[in-house]
């Protein structure tokens, strides 16, 4: 039986972004307690800029225990590592650059070489580095106003891909390849998070979190890890639609039950 969202909607990008980076702190030392050792999956974009940067000030800079960590991408454009557009090139400026992970532990997908090639290539370092139970401990995603997620388009073949792990997708309205994580690859993550801010946003966050009988559903609403909720960080123009929709999973309130208002600093907003 899947396992509700857990939806915490918060009044600024900011506040958000704290709460998420409390959240992975605390799932860093939860994993390298168990298994000594913590696996992540990047989101792309400019939306988890602000929660990297948090990572790489105090007090995360100096509580967690990066030699312990291994990082991973959930997708990347075809483009080589220094280019503006690159997801690793903006995670590396922003956290790996502050913070000492070894360059071993980080795993970037090569956006420069030929898209199956690039593709292969990640699945074997993603069947190698999460060794023995091929399972992530954290997949940071983002969504996009048309609901995709990762480089996991509506209508897409990476989408559909139900035996790799990893996908060269071609996305006609872009034109272009990119890598991807499947879903396959994200519904085995032991947990994953969503940060998700603005309002261009907020009809895709509606359509997958209280969809309506004539939606279709979006590919964030896909990802349904097995063991655990999906925990959602929004704002509340991101959320504007859910809160305001009559069709929603809690008709009485305009929003689905487990969904939870935190002001900033509050710590119940960052369980």
């Amino acid at each position: 039986m899947p396992h509700p969202p857990d939806v915490c909607i918060h009044s600024t990008p900011q506040e958000a972004a704290e709460a998420l980076a409390h959240e992975v702190s605390r799932l860093s030392a939860d994993a390298i307690a168990e298994r000594g050792r913590f696996t992540i999956a990047l989101a792309g974009g400019s939306t988890p800029a602000a929660l990297y940067r948090l990572l790489a000030e105090p007090p995360y800079a100096s509580e967690i225990d990066w030699s312990r960590w291994h990082v991973l991408w959930g997708d990347e454009r075809c483009v080589p590592p220094d280019h503006p557009d690159s997801n690793y090139g903006m995670a590396k400026r922003t956290l790996i650059d502050h913070v000492p992970i070894p360059e071993s532990h980080v795993h970037r997908m090569a956006g420069e070489a030929p898209p199956q090639q690039a593709a292969d290539a990640y699945a074997a370092t993603l069947a190698d580095v999460l060794a023995p139970d091929g399972r992530l401990d954290l997949a940071l995603l983002g969504v996009g106003d048309d609901g995709h997620t990762a480089s996991l388009f509506p209508g897409t073949t990476a989408l559909a891909e139900t035996e790799r792990s990893v996908a060269a997708a071609w996305v006609p309205h872009l034109n272009a390849h990119r890598i991807t994580l499947t879903l396959l690859a994200l519904n085995r993550a032991r947990h994953v998070a969503v940060l998700t801010t603005g309002a261009d946003k907020a009809d895709a966050v509606r359509r997958a979190l209280a969809p309506r009988p004539s939606d279709a559903t979006p590919p964030i609403a896909l990802v349904i890890p097995a063991d655990s909720a999906v925990v959602w960080h929004l704002t509340d123009d991101a959320a504007a639609s859910l809160l305001h929709s009559g069709e929603s999973r809690n008709p009485g309130e305009g929003q689905p039950d487990n969904a939870r208002s935190h002001p900033a600093n509050d710590p119940s907003g960052q369980s």
